[in-house]
């Protein structure tokens, strides 16, 4: 038996592995997704709106504040 490690570009060549290997022609060991590396700007989504632009003096005051508790 040969193991050749094939990547995949379309998703119908994967349903066609599956179907080979139904078909009992070939043996996928195992497949492997790519993770999708976030967009720029899908981590900041869920946080968007959360805070607001404040004078940096006013940031100050309010951690001074917050320390001095």
């Amino acid at each position: 038996m040969q193991k050749v490690t094939v990547s995949i570009i379309n998703h119908k060549a994967l349903r066609i592995l599956k179907e080979l290997a139904s078909l009992q022609l070939i043996q996928l060991d195992s497949i492997h997704k790519k993770h999708k590396k976030p967009t720029s700007k899908s981590w900041i989504t869920p946080f968007e709106g959360i805070m607001h632009k404040q004078p940096l003096e006013e940031l100050d005051q309010q951690l001074q504040e917050l320390r001095n508790g």
